[in-house]
C-alpha cells in the first residue's frame, strides 16, 4: 500500500474512532455534569477534525508537480500538520476557559457505574488507537501520523486522569472536575505548541537527519575515484521529497568526460540507496603530480585546523608554478566567517608568504 493510502485509510480509522468517543463521553459528561469528562470529549472531537485536516493536506501534497510547482507541493502537509497544532490550541484555551468558569462557579458532578465503565472503556481504546497511528505514522514516514499517534496516547492518559477523578467523585463526592479541565487544558495547549514548533521547524528548514547524510557520502565515497563528499546540501519539499547538491573531490588527471559519467553514476547510485535526488554535483581536484603539494596541504591542514572553530578543510589545490592554493573551511556557529578568514589568512600568509591563497567560508550544513 502506497504512503498516501496509508495516512488516508488510518486517518479514517481516527476520525471514526475519536468521533465514537467524543459522542459517549459528551453524554456522560452532560448527565454527570461533569466538567472534566466534557472536555475530554471536546479533546476527541478536536482529534477527529485534526484527522479531517490531514486526509486535506495528505490528498493536496499528492498532486502532481506543474509549472507553477514544478518541485510539487509536497509542504502543504507542513502547512496543513500547522492548522492541526492550532486547532489544538484552540480547543485547549477554550477547555481552560471553561474549567476556571466551572472553579468560579462549582456545580457538584454526579457519576453512575455505566459512566465509570465507559470511560474505562475509552481509556483502553485509545490506547490502542495511539499504538495503530503512530505504527502507521512512521511506516508511511508521516509526522502529522506520528504526532497523532503520540496524541492518542497522551489522551489515554489525561482520560485516565478524569476516570480517577470521576472514581473519587462517586465514592467520595469530593468535586475535582474543575481543576483536572484545566489540568488537561494545560496539557492540550502544550502539545498543540509542541507540534507547531516541529512543523515550523522544517518549514524553516532544520538541519538535515545525520543518519542520511552519512549514507549519502557513503554512498558517493564507494565510488573508487572520489576521495571525499563535501557540503552536502539537502532541500526537503515535503515528506520523502529531498533534493541535494554536492561536491567531491577528484584527480587532476580525469577529463571532463570521464568526470561527467562519473557524476551520472553517482546521482544514480545516491537515488537508487537513499531516494535522494541529487540536483548538482559540483568538482574539487586535488594534486597527484608531485610530493611538495601533498606537504603544503598536510602544513595547511595542521594550521586550520588548530582553530576548534574550524570543523572541515577541503578542496585543496596548490599551483605551485603560479604560487596560488584554495581551499574551503567549514566554521562552526560559534565564530562570524568575516572574523574566521582574517585569522586563517593571516596565519596561511606569515607560514607561506610567496603564495596567494583562496579561502572559501562554508556554513556547517550536515554531519
Amino acid at each position: 500500500m502506497d504512503r498516501n493510502k496509508i495516512i488516508v485509510r488510518t486517518s479514517i480509522i481516527g476520525i471514526l474512532t475519536n468521533v465514537f468517543l467524543a459522542s459517549f463521553k459528551a453524554v456522560v459528561g452532560l448527565l454527570s455534569n461533569s466538567i472534566a469528562v466534557t472536555l475530554d470529549a471536546v479533546n476527541n472531537l478536536s482529534d477527529a477534525i485534526s484527522s479531517i485536516v490531514t486526509i486535506i493536506g495528505a490528498k493536496l501534497a499528492n498532486r502532481k508537480p506543474d509549472k507553477k510547482h514544478p518541485l510539487g507541493h509536497g509542504r502543504i502537509e507542513y502547512i496543513s500538520a500547522l492548522v492541526v497544532a492550532a486547532i489544538i490550541i484552540y480547543a485547549g484555551i477554550t477547555s481552560g476557559v471553561e474549567s476556571v468558569k466551572k472553579i468560579i462557579n462549582p456545580e457538584k458532578a454526579e457519576y453512575e457505574l455505566v459512566s465509570l465503565i465507559i470511560i474505562a472503556v475509552a481509556v483502553v481504546v485509545k490506547i490502542i488507537l495511539g499504538t495503530y497511528v503512530k505504527r502507521q505514522g512512521k511506516k508511511a514516514n508521516s509526522g502529522a501520523l506520528e504526532a497523532s499517534g503520540t496524541d492518542a496516547l497522551f489522551d489515554a492518559i489525561v482520560s485516565t486522569s478524569v476516570l480517577i477523578c470521576a472514581i473519587i467523585s462517586f465514592f467520595t463526592g469530593i468535586g475535582l472536575e474543575p481543576y483536572v479541565g484545566l489540568i488537561i487544558a494545560g496539557f492540550i495547549v502544550k502539545a498543540g505548541i509542541e507540534m507547531m514548533l516541529e512543523t515550523l521547524d522544517h518549514i524553516l528548514g532544520r538541519r538535515a537527519d545525520a543518519d542520511l547524510t552519512k549514507q549519502i557520502k557513503a554512498v558517493i565515497c564507494e565510488v573508487p575515484e572520489v576521495r571525499g563528499a563535501f557540503d552536502l546540501m539537502l532541500n526537503n519539499y515535503g515528506p520523502d521529497k529531498n533534493y541535494a547538491s554536492v561536491h567531491i573531490e577528484l584527480p587532476d588527471t580525469m577529463t571532463v568526460e570521464e568526470v561527467d559519467c562519473l557524476t551520472r553514476e553517482i546521482e544514480k547510485k545516491v537515488y537508487q540507496e537513499t531516494g535522494v535526488i541529487l540536483t548538482g554535483v559540483g568538482v574539487y581536484s586535488y594534486n597527484t603530480k608531485n610530493d611538495k603539494a601533498a606537504e603544503i596541504r598536510n602544513r595547511i591542514s595542521e594550521l586550520v585546523m588548530a582553530n576548534e572553530w574550524a570543523l572541515q578543510m577541503h578542496g585543496f589545490y596548490v599551483n605551485l608554478e603560479e604560487k596560488t592554493m584554495r581551499f574551503d573551511v567549514v566554521f562552526s556557529f560559534d565564530i562570524s566567517q568575516k572574523e574566521g578568514l582574517e585569522i586563517l589568512y593571516k596565519s596561511v600568509c606569515e607560514e607561506f608568504p610567496d603564495y596567494t591563497a583562496t579561502i572559501i567560508p562554508d556554513v556547517d550544513l550536515s554531519d
